[in-house]
């Protein structure tokens, strides 16, 4: 069995050396080949520093080598997944399992990932589709720190296969069929993980980051429930899981940008920012298909509205603590 990674960032080669340690026969794909020679020579990636990456693990400039690979693996950033449908559905010659690790909505139409997969690939192509979502770092898997994620699919024996490829001593796999509910949890935290990053940059305490975590995780559920996920799902690994893990972290490019916003303010932070931070793409379509609901979703809003109509951020926080009073509600 071969697994093709697309993506030879830090997720995509974290999760290819998952596979190489359970003896999974792999093979990374990027589009930089002085990346991709460091990894088969030296195997070391930009990164991660001091790490010694598996000698097992194979990387390579050319696409067509994913050919004949049984499993496709999406690690790139939502705005170049249309682009490597396309290049699957140019190159791939057999039925394939697709998973995607990226978090977020699609471009423009604010698509889960899942629909806009199934939209832009050929049918003739996929044979099912797995998202593997969760509470992680790249920079705690890559080392073999205890990790624990979601083989989410409507699809019982892909995410069982899946499940079954990635799990071992230190990565841990679990399984659910809530697709719905796990994609809108893996977009919407980046969104909330953007205003943890604020309240880190103007000063704010642990009291604080308690509240926007789970104020943040009503409106993930308010949002989620409405288009038919599970309450569950929201409680569990892919819903307040990854909220924590990418609210609080500085490993979190959110909670980065974030912090760069809540210290420096927005222009800096658009003057400066070289990343993709998938909360500042998300949060537009987010809002989007919050009003379209009529769901309110008032920290996500003061995130755009900071980020895009440059409000002062102290005020914006300030106003959120003032807004009418109400009983609390999860959903």
């Amino acid at each position: 069995m071969l697994v093709g990674v697309i993506g030879n960032g830090s997720w995509g080669v974290a999760l290819a050396q998952v596979l190489c340690d359970n003896n999974i026969e792999t093979l990374v794909w990027g589009r930089n080949e002085h990346d991709v020679n460091l990894m088969n020579t030296e195997h070391t990636l930009k990164y991660f520093d001091d790490v010694v990456l598996s000698e097992k693990l194979v990387a390579t400039t050319d696409f067509t080598m994913l050919k004949d690979a049984d499993l496709l693996l999406i690690a790139t950033p939502t705005k170049a997944l249309a682009q490597i449908i396309e290049m699957i559905n140019e190159n791939v010659k057999k039925e394939v399992v697709i998973i995607n690790v990226a978090k977020g909505l699609f471009p423009e139409t604010g698509e889960r990932l899942s629909v806009a997969i199934k939209r832009l690939m050929k049918p003739e192509l996929l044979k099912a589709l797995v998202a593997l979502v969760g509470p992680t770092h790249a920079e705690e898997v890559i080392v073999r720190q205890e990790t624990a994620v979601v083989a989410v699919s409507e699809h019982e024996e892909a995410r069982n296969i899946v499940q079954s490829l990635f799990s071992n001593e230190y990565f841990r796999v679990y399984t659910s069929d809530d697709l719905i509910g796990a994609e809108i949890g893996a977009a919407v935290k980046n969104v909330i993980a953007i205003a943890g990053g604020i309240i880190g940059g103007v000063g704010l305490g642990d009291n604080a980051q308690a509240a926007l975590i789970t104020r943040g995780l009503t409106e993930i559920s308010r949002l989620g429930q409405e288009l038919g996920g599970r309450l569950e799902t929201f409680l569990g690994l892919t819903g307040v899981g990854d909220l924590i893990v990418t609210a609080t972290s500085i490993h979190s490019r959110n909670y980065k940008a974030g912090f760069e916003v809540g210290k420096y303010g927005s222009d800096y932070y658009w003057e400066n920012n070289k990343t993709t931070v998938e909360g500042a793409l998300a949060v537009v379509e987010v809002l989007r298909l919050a009003n379209e609901l009529n769901i309110e979703m008032p920290i996500s809003q003061a995130v755009y509205d900071v980020l895009y109509e440059g409000k002062d951020v102290k005020v914006t926080i300030s106003n959120l603590m003032k807004r009418d009073l109400k009983a609390e509600h999860l959903q």
